[in-house]
């Protein structure tokens, strides 16, 4: 299938970089922190506790859901890996999108994944406020809320060294759980701990590989593909580590691989030590699960130390990406430019910004959890697959225009160009096809419909308006 040509750039569209001569990012990333947020970026409670609706959906055969997703996620990681080593940019795929596609792309795929990650922040912060609350309930969940907002908010209004910090260790904490938990699981598999070696019984047995049958797979694919969002972040951070083309480039080909390994090997050990209809699996969580089918002493406790971290990091981790694309988006003329001002190396107008978004969302979700709180997170839920279909897009452009022009700028390269994109592009619209198939996914089809369409709206007659004053 031909690779489409980009259209021709109109003279007066907006330039997809910030214009010279304005306020800087610093660069005080390091390759151990962008390693790590690599890493840690899609390690969070999404899999430590989420994941177990996908077990119940899919049975033994999330396994499979998992790898399919997984080898989705690495083609559009080293897409993204291939564009951002050759242009870095805090704004990543935005900038790509607008660069290669048009202005009106730019801002849909920013501002979508903007609202995204702040009604991210919302969630995290409550759910992490509840499991504090569990520890401490003298003191109520709302004022935990506030505490981590308030101190993430903070964090990230100073040095950008500062956010790389937390994420490194918050990132070194998670995989460390990973880790252990995968050693614990191997020695139960081996019949080391937990009473004897389990065999194949949970996977053949209890309704098959298969349970729930095409269905079922289907409701798994689509709980494993939205567990893996996030990881996008290291290639927003990359725009302000000391060698970002170096950096990002380390950064995509190590990750890929090893977060293949923690999210299938995890997964296929839970669904062979235990039974995939455990109701523990979705009430505990499938972490929790396996620990005390192994006899772990504090299991539970543990684990829900682990989820409150992963939370704290994915806050962290939101409040930074949504800062910088705001930056990004404002910088290049698509939204206030008030919110481009930089002091420190830190664009501290936009931190606030995003901050007060996804405070607005957790008042939102106390006093209005069925109207308001709900669109949100129904617009947010294909927010990630909007993005992916823009990333595949913007790289069949760029590898094309690179290899003509600049092609010393593919440090990083896409893998079976451009039939592995194409096959990826036709992956992420067929699941966006597979979401209509239920009542809950397509409401979160037209309410994310909504939003594209008012930013593609709003995008393209801003870049009409300017070609017309020129």
């Amino acid at each position: 299938m031909p690779t489409p040509t980009a259209p021709p750039a109109a003279p007066t569209a907006p330039a997809a970089t910030a214009p010279a001569g304005s306020p800087q990012l610093s660069h005080g990333l390091k390759q151990r922190h962008l390693s790590m947020i690599a890493l840690g970026g899609v390690i969070g409670a999404g899999l430590f506790v989420g994941s177990g609706a996908g077990i119940a959906a899919a049975g033994p055969a999330v396994i499979l859901a998992f790898t399919l997703s997984g080898l989705l996620v690495m083609l559009i990681m080293r897409m993204l890996g291939e564009m951002s080593a050759a242009h870095p940019a805090s704004g990543s795929f935005s900038v790509h999108a607008e660069r290669e596609i048009g202005p009106w792309a730019g801002v849909t795929a920013g501002w979508m994944y903007w609202v995204m990650l702040c009604c991210g922040v919302a969630a995290e912060a409550t759910a992490a406020g509840s499991i504090m609350n569990s520890w401490l309930p003298s003191v109520p969940g709302w004022a935990w809320v506030g505490v981590f907002m308030a101190f993430f908010c903070a964090s990230n209004l100073t040095a950008v060294k500062n956010f790389g910090e937390f994420e490194f260790w918050f990132a070194a904490i998670k995989i460390a759980a990973i880790v252990a938990f995968l050693v614990l699981g191997v020695l139960g598999v081996c019949g080391v701990l937990g009473g004897g070696a389990p065999g194949a019984s949970n996977l053949t047995g209890h309704g098959g590989f298969l349970p729930n049958g095409g269905s079922g797979l289907v409701a798994g694919l689509l709980a494993s593909v939205f567990a893996y969002g996030g990881l996008e972040t290291v290639t927003i951070a990359a725009a302000e580590s000391d060698d970002p083309r170096r950096n990002v480039a380390n950064a995509v080909r190590t990750a890929v691989w090893r977060i293949a390994i923690f999210y299938i090997g995890s997964m296929a050990l839970v669904v062979t030590l235990v039974p995939w209809n455990d109701p523990d699996v979705v009430k505990l969580g499938p972490y929790v699960t396996v620990l005390q089918f192994l006899h772990v002493p504090g299991a539970a406790q543990v684990m829900q130390g682990v989820v409150l971290i992963a939370l704290l990091s994915a806050m962290n981790a939101n409040i930074y990406g949504s800062s910088r694309m705001a930056f990004s988006l404002v910088s290049r003329g698509q939204g206030p430019r008030a919110l481009a001002k930089v002091s420190g190396g830190v664009p501290r107008l936009a931190v606030l910004a995003s901050c007060a978004f996804g405070f607005a969302a957790v008042l939102a979700g106390y006093w209005w959890p069925d109207t308001v709180f709900s669109w949100l997170m129904n617009t947010t839920g294909v927010a990630i697959l909007v993005v992916w279909v823009f990333i595949a897009v913007a790289q069949l452009r760029m590898r094309k225009r690179l290899e003509r022009e600049s092609p010393e700028l593919l440090t990083v390269r896409m893998w079976g160009y451009p039939y592995l994109t194409w096959i990826a592009l036709a992956a992420v619209v067929g699941v966006l096809a597979l979401m209509t198939t239920t009542p809950a996914d397509r409401a979160q089809l037209y309410a994310a419909g909504v939003l594209v369409a008012v930013l593609s709206g709003a995008g393209y007659w801003r870049q009409r308006r300017v070609a017309a004053r020129a």
